[in-house]
């Protein structure tokens, strides 16, 4: 029989765990291990989360509705597509307005944020198709043609810019300089297994991600049908997709399936370069911290070489 005392150590331990890094140690007591479970907790989440911005998008990335940020001073010198994240079924690109003005404004780049439509009202192939379109407006716009485009996006909004990316390779309308793939969502296959790191898990845990990629599929995840476009992951040959950055935490659902991601990318002959962070669970960089701020800035440097072709 446990004593009081034990009792109490063994739940100091698990408010105190040591895998969190510093900064996210307080925060990891605070928050959940995932925001969705079903359709109920959907409807409350995007309830409270952020709203389109005021007079709605009233600018459009052809027939998608979008935010499109300029940078303060000076021309335009590339274009970078930013693709929210929320699991496919949540979240707008107003959550992310602050972030994509700073990109414009360090990089000098015109950034697009498409609002694409959301699962499961929406499934599979309309989100990807949503912002394949923007890309392909992004593209033909007069002050952005000739000049280097990058695809960028976090959680779900990476799984699709990868996916994006894919597609430009394979439809050929588009020339991508790289792809920045913020912990993204790439393997359906994940939802078909047990977590044996759910403990460590915050924001988006396993039940989560198998909502979401139900939802977005229209079909159990795993299922032999699923295309690479849908899930970038089952994509068989990935020569000739664009130089790559891709950022995870260690303590994040996705690290296993991003961290093959880019073995595969560099076998296959495309740069990539990888950053792990110890520590980190997902979506640890919206938070106001240190390694959250950091984080940001390197994947912002990143897109900044891509768009200047530095080596």
């Amino acid at each position: 029989m446990t004593t009081i005392t034990e009792r109490c150590r063994a739940l100091g331990t698990r408010l105190r765990p040591r895998a969190f890094h510093p900064d996210l140690q307080l925060l990891s007591r605070l928050l959940p291990g995932g925001i969705v479970s079903g359709p109920l907790t959907l409807s409350l989440v995007r309830r409270a989360t952020t709203r389109p911005p005021k007079g709605g998008f009233t600018d459009r990335a052809g027939t998608v509705p979008a935010l499109v940020f300029r940078p303060a001073e000076g021309t335009v010198r590339g274009a970078v597509l930013w693709l929210h994240g929320g699991g496919m079924v949540m979240g707008t690109p107003a959550q992310d307005a602050s972030a994509c003005q700073r990109m414009a404004d360090e990089l000098g780049a015109l950034v697009v944020a498409p609002d694409y439509r959301l699962a499961p009202e929406h499934p599979y192939p309309a989100p990807i198709e949503d912002c394949y379109q923007a890309l392909s407006w992004l593209a033909a716009l007069p002050e952005v043609s000739g000049s280097p485009i990058v695809v960028a996006g976090a959680s779900a909004g990476g799984g699709l810019a990868a996916g994006v990316a894919v597609m430009a390779r394979d439809r050929a309308e588009v020339d991508l300089a790289g792809q920045v793939l913020v912990y993204p969502m790439l393997d359906d296959r994940t939802a078909t297994r047990s977590d044996p790191g759910a403990a460590h898990r915050r924001l988006w845990n396993d039940v989560a991600n198998k909502f979401g990629w139900r939802s977005y599929l229209g079909r159990e995840p795993g299922s032999a049908e699923i295309t690479a476009y849908a899930a970038p992951a089952r994509l068989q040959d990935l020569r000739g997709l664009p130089r790559t950055w891709l950022g995870v935490g260690n303590l994040d659902l996705f690290h296993d399936e991003d961290v093959q991601y880019a073995e595969r990318l560099r076998k296959a002959g495309v740069p990539c370069e990888t950053e792990v962070v110890q520590g980190a669970f997902h979506g640890f960089d919206v938070l106001p911290t240190d390694i959250g701020r950091s984080f940001v800035s390197t994947y912002v440097a990143a897109m900044g070489r891509m768009l200047n072709s530095d080596a």
